[in-house]
């Protein structure tokens, strides 16, 4: 019952829609009647109640949702023209991913573009997401939102897999219409002809789809009958910083997936093991709790290939004595975890292991304190070298005579990476939001310091030689205290030497 009353509201929106072009075509759009069950592109409520409920288009998020985030875009992004009375209209145009293909036919593993995904949830390849909005948006927000995506088609879907189709993409999304994405030009020829001084919104600094970019954008850029272009990235990432509680549930559970299967990564791990198996453990143990995908290449750095701060090789043996440093997480419905360990494959530290762990961690327990709206994530990048400088400092590795400023010089030479970034759909997520700005509640970080010691630093001293140590944990800014989401994943020596005990 409740599909159905969903159906219907869909209905009656399709065709009461103010901003729906009267001499586009109406006859093409997409009603959506009563389905039986069907087959769509993604997994649905239909398909498979076991992973989304009803009103959800993904996992966790639900419609409503959806249209909260475009009608927030609107908003946002009519701000920038407020009161320029010859900018009434605005054209926001999202491609979606492409299939890449590593040879011939045979692709990579499909991820959709972000701000795409972020926008309507829709997970097939080359499709288009177009809003129209007003003027009259810029206090309610309300636009119209229009897919484009590949049609129903049997012999493609018989090697490929189902489409969901316009009527599916309607049904699924509830966007106010759909169309198969052969007629976006048609649409958008349209659009250009009936309007003049638009808005056109598009990221054309770096585009999404090649094939949509050249064809289809270009040819509408070349018109010229829009007022100006602007690029979405900064809009979008402004407000994909900041997650709803919704998102927050979604990367908390990407966050347990990553930590209890490094858990399993820790005991499973011995001396003389290879760092593709270690690799091997964790994607699997993730995708065994859920998840789809590791989020990224995991770095699985055996010994002194842990001053590699990249290291993703991944097919060395870690002797007895080393330890493994893994930076690796999982993507969860669309939300990414993002952690680092480094224990003993052994089980037990060394003393000089130990001691410059234990400054890592207590650096970064101390940087993980200053995640609230007091502090930028610069500010705790400044502290973090500080704080090293004097841990560094007390074990020698910087003699004591150091000045001050070369001291700060000497802890970024041992740690050349910035402590944090912010976390989210992306694993370097919002990259155009500046780390110079102060942390705000709902903003998810990561806390990463390292200490890395090459293993020719001959100003060192030789029990320290070739250590490399990266600690990092996810947090949770709030109107408080911060949150740290990984807490279950252990890090203190003790912790870790037990647990490789048993």
């Amino acid at each position: 019952m409740v599909f159905l009353t969903m159906q219907r509201h869909l209905c009656c929106r399709l065709l009461s829609r103010k901003f729906l072009e009267p001499n586009w075509s109406r006859s093409n759009i997409v009603v959506v009647a009563p389905l039986r069950k069907r087959w769509f592109g993604q997994p649905a409520a239909q398909t498979h109640p076991h992973l989304v409920a009803e009103g959800e288009i993904t996992p966790g998020l639900t419609v409503e949702e959806f249209h909260s985030r475009r009608c927030k875009l609107v908003r946002s992004a009519l701000k920038t023209f407020q009161g320029l009375k010859s900018t009434e209209h605005h054209l926001f145009i999202f491609p979606s991913a492409t299939t890449s293909f590593m040879t011939n036919d045979i692709p990579y593993t499909f991820r959709q573009n972000t701000d795409f995904l972020y926008l309507c949830g829709f997970q097939e390849a080359d499709s288009l997401l177009i809003i129209k909005a007003n003027s009259e948006s810029l206090t309610t927000g309300d636009h119209e939102s229009i897919l484009f995506v590949p049609r129903k088609d049997a012999a493609k879907e018989l090697w490929d897999g189902p489409r969901s189709g316009a009527h599916g993409a309607a049904v699924l999304t509830g966007v106010d219409a759909a169309f198969n994405s052969n007629e976006v030009e048609k649409y958008l020829q349209h659009y250009n002809k009936e309007h003049k001084n638009y808005v056109l919104w598009y990221n054309h600094g770096h585009p999404v789809h090649a094939d949509f970019n050249s064809r289809v954008v270009g040819q509408l850029m070349q018109d010229k009958r829009h007022k100006c272009v602007e690029n979405t990235t900064n809009l979008m990432h402004r407000l994909r910083v900041f997650k709803s509680v919704a998102e927050t549930s979604l990367m908390q559970q990407s966050v347990e997936i990553a930590s209890a299967a490094f858990i399993d990564v820790m005991k499973f791990s011995k001396p003389m093991i290879n760092e593709a198996q270690v690799w091997a453990k964790m994607d699997f143990e993730c995708r065994m709790r859920g998840a789809e995908f590791l989020a990224y290449p995991p770095v699985v750095a055996g010994g002194a290939r842990a001053n590699i701060i990249h290291y993703i090789t991944n097919n060395q043996v870690v002797r007895d004595g080393e330890m493994i440093l893994m930076d690796a997480g999982c993507e969860f419905h669309g939300y990414t975890s993002d952690l680092t360990r480094t224990w003993p494959v052994s089980g037990r530290f060394t003393e000089a292991q130990k001691q410059l762990y234990n400054a890592t961690l207590y650096v970064q327990e101390e940087c993980i304190k200053l995640c609230t709206q007091a502090y930028s994530l610069d500010e705790i990048f400044t502290r973090m070298l500080h704080l090293l400088a004097e841990q560094l400092s007390n074990l020698g590795i910087i003699p004591p005579e150091t000045p001050p400023a070369q001291q700060i010089n000497l802890a970024r030479k041992y740690c050349p990476h910035h402590v944090s970034h912010y976390l989210g759909m992306d694993v370097h997520d919002t990259s155009t939001v500046s780390r110079g700005m102060k942390l705000q509640p709902n903003m998810i970080v990561t806390v990463e310091p390292g200490i890395y010691i090459p293993s020719d630093d001959y100003s060192v001293a030789s029990r320290y030689r070739g250590i490399g140590i990266r600690i990092e944990d996810n947090i949770l800014v709030t109107d408080s205290n911060p949150i740290n989401m990984s807490v279950t994943c252990p890090k203190n020596v003790e912790e870790i030497e037990e647990l490789m005990s048993k």
